[in-house]
């Protein structure tokens, strides 16, 4: 029975390059395979792979990965989880700092002043946007160095839009975007949080990962847009939800285009109305921002038809 190792153990198996090497091993292994599923080697096409003196020394890396980076694959040795997580950290190379960019001059308005003069650059490691009029934020996610370092100035922009809108698609099932574990989300009101009078959001999402302790937390009314009836009714209006960067979703709030107001109480409910010319959708949400029904409302001569 595996022996269960620390944290302090686990990373101390790193030290050695012989080991890092293994893994370097295996992960090429799988790219000269080209196969997405177990990429496992033997004992003998690793010997002839890595820079390692005799057997028993190899043996010895070995089984001191294996349980824990590497597990027994038949008579092969595989990937388990974290050694592949690992690997692919270690040659993407992304334990170093991001390099510097920007600024770069991006879409959307501030949400503190309504400008549009927005630039976003590099800022204590994050992909960070802010509002050259007012200087207050706009935006901040993480960002890779492997990122960065493959991309550039739109395509850069592109990139952490694209993972945003992956991690918000996860997080509306409550799933982690870093590790997979179980998101504890609740919405809030934002009178509560001190909030400036001058910023248009009236309750918000705030979501905590019980594992990694990861934490986001954004207006409600952006985390309903990822919902699957809001991204058809957007795209069916010539918007793109999932293409579009969260600080170009500020100016919906700004002119009033996007709502949100608490309906009930027993139990608790909130709607976020998203509106399109003549015709909105309405959201109504939980306290834990669940979208429980959804209804399309056309306007004609202010009047109302639910379709």
């Amino acid at each position: 029975m595996e022996t269960k190792r620390t944290p302090e153990d686990v990373f101390g198996l790193l030290s050695d390059e012989i080991r890092l090497d293994i893994l370097r091993t295996v992960a090429l292994a799988q790219q000269e395979k080209q196969e997405t599923g177990i990429a496992a080697l033997s004992f003998s096409d690793i010997y002839d792979r890595v820079d390692v003196d005799n057997t028993s020394k190899l043996s010895y890396h070995l089984g001191e990965l294996t349980g824990t980076f590497l597990r027994k694959h038949e008579d092969d040795y595989a990937f388990t989880h974290a050694g592949e997580q690992l690997v692919r950290f270690i040659l993407a190379e992304n334990y170093r700092s991001p390099e510097s960019f920007g600024p770069i001059e991006t879409e959307g308005q501030c949400l503190y002043c309504g400008e549009t003069a927005l630039q976003a650059r590099l800022h204590e490691q994050y992909f960070f946007i802010r509002c050259s009029e007012c200087n207050r934020p706009a935006f901040s996610y993480r960002v890779r160095p492997a990122q960065v370092q493959a991309r550039t100035d739109s395509d850069l922009i592109e990139s952490v839009i694209w993972e945003q809108a992956g991690d918000f698609v996860k997080m509306r099932q409550d799933v982690c975007p870093d590790c997979a574990g179980n998101l504890d989300t609740e919405v809030i009101d934002a009178e509560n949080e001190s909030v400036p009078d001058s910023v248009p959001v009236s309750f918000a999402t705030r979501s905590e990962c019980q594992q990694c302790l990861r934490f986001m937390s954004v207006p409600l009314t952006h985390a309903a847009a990822y919902h699957p009836e809001s991204v058809a009714f957007h795209w069916e209006h010539g918007v793109d939800i999932m293409g579009t960067g969260m600080w170009e979703l500020h100016q919906y709030l700004l002119d009033g285009t996007w709502t949100s107001e608490r309906t009930g109480s027993n139990p608790v409910e909130y709607r976020v109305e998203l509106r399109r010319d003549a015709t909105s959708l309405r959201l109504y949400l939980d306290d834990a921002a669940v979208v429980k029904r959804t209804e399309r409302v056309q306007r004609r001569n202010q009047s109302e038809r639910r379709s």
